[in-house]
């Protein structure tokens, strides 16, 4: 895909100052730890980064060796392995037999549109009633491009069923998961990519309520206790840590085993393995500007560590709406806010990157309402493949 950089450059000239200083800051962080022989992990979350073609990006920086490890939540996995984004016309579900009590808000019903050679795949791994789709797609509804597989039909509830083979075969092996659904995953999706490139890719364990079956599959895939190891492993490994469009990061990368914002004290005290992010490059694309304005009271004033010192709530002290997140990013001495929208940073961040370290990249996101970022959204529906389940039994 072509890559056009006068657009991005525009996108970067977008942004007002301070954010502009802070993409900076962002791509500077990153760009030395790749030059030291360093690693860089993200942390992402659903919705927006799917939509944006973030995930897709993320891929792509994953094949290049810019990005070494993922921890992201259980419904990205579940739209991962449908696909990413798909196709589907929504109709009401009450002319296609469903009683309402059902039906989501709405009463809608949502058929997915596949390919032929797509659909011939599927039915060979499951009973599809054609008729119900014919008759879905004969009325009246809208077309729409959305996060894949979820309610769609048959898509949705292929990857809840092929979730539950997935579990069995990862406890069979005492795998992740997102390891075994990996190796049949397409290599432009962030499970295929860290599949392709022996790099981790973890779902969170406040992350894992969401993708349906998909969720519960991968909690029971390996106890909390291993998930959070390698997560630790992951973080401990990293130099600069990216959040995108995620929340509950507090219990993401602090967690019970670091010791330096943390609660891993305990964990050491007890002999188990722990990690600090002191030293850290912590990074967080959000648009929320109560961010930047408790990391300004931290780094001004020390406002928030001097609320835990005393014991003081901190929404009490600063009297701002405080997020639990950003205590631990706050006191966080190379912590850095991007407060801008994710479609709009992730392909400035990745081009000045590439450019910096003279990687080529093969292909970029653009912010999904602008006409760049609609082809890519039509690029990704066309090209990103749902998992294929005899890869999966293969690998």
């Amino acid at each position: 895909m072509r890559i056009d950089t006068d657009f991005i450059n525009a996108l970067y000239q977008s942004l007002d100052a301070s954010a502009r200083q802070e993409v900076d800051q962002a791509v500077s962080a990153v760009v030395a730890a790749k030059e030291k022989g360093g690693k860089v992990v993200v942390v992402t979350g659903s919705g927006p980064n799917l939509h944006e073609g973030v995930t897709t990006l993320i891929a792509e920086l994953i094949h290049k060796d810019i990005i070494d490890g993922v921890t992201t939540s259980s419904a990205v996995v579940a739209h991962e392995m449908a696909g990413v984004l798909d196709q589907v016309k929504r109709v009401d579900g009450k002319f296609l037999g469903f009683p309402i009590e059902l039906l989501p808000r709405g009463d809608c019903f949502e058929i997915s549109l596949l390919s032929d050679a797509l659909l011939s795949r599927l039915q060979e791994e499951m009973v599809i009633d054609t008729v119900l789709m014919q008759k879905g797609l004969q009325l009246d509804g809208n077309v729409i491009i959305k996060a894949a597989g979820n309610m769609g039909y048959p898509l949705g509830l292929r990857t809840e069923n092929l979730a539950k083979e997935i579990m069995m075969a990862a406890r069979s092996k005492g795998l992740p998961f997102e390891t075994v659904a990996g190796a049949g995953a397409d290599p432009h999706t962030m499970l295929g990519a860290a599949w392709v490139k022996g790099k981790p890719l973890l779902v969170t364990v406040p992350q894992l309520v969401g993708g349906g079956m998909v969720g519960i599959a991968i909690a029971d895939s390996i106890s909390i206790a291993e998930r959070c190891s390698k997560i630790a492993a992951m973080m401990q490994g990293a130099d600069v840590i990216i959040e995108s469009a995620v929340v509950l990061t507090q219990e993401i990368h602090d967690g019970p085993f670091e010791t330096y914002t943390g609660h891993g004290i305990w964990s050491d005290w007890e002999g188990y393995s722990t990690y600090r992010l002191a030293e850290k490059a912590l990074i967080r694309i959000d648009l929320d500007p109560v961010l930047k304005s408790a990391w300004e009271f931290e780094h001004h004033s020390g406002e928030v560590q001097k609320a835990i010192d005393q014991g003081i709530p901190k929404t009490k002290l600063m009297r701002i709406p405080f997020r639990m997140e950003m205590s631990g990013f706050c006191r966080l001495e190379k912590s850095v806010p991007v407060i801008a929208d994710i479609g709009v940073v992730w392909p400035i961040l990745a081009l000045r990157v590439a450019q910096a370290l003279a990687v080529p990249l093969d292909l970029i996101s653009y912010p999904q309402n602008t006409e760049p970022g609609k082809e890519f959204r039509k690029w990704i529906v066309e090209q990103i493949q749902p998992v294929d389940r005899k890869k999966i039994f293969r690998a």
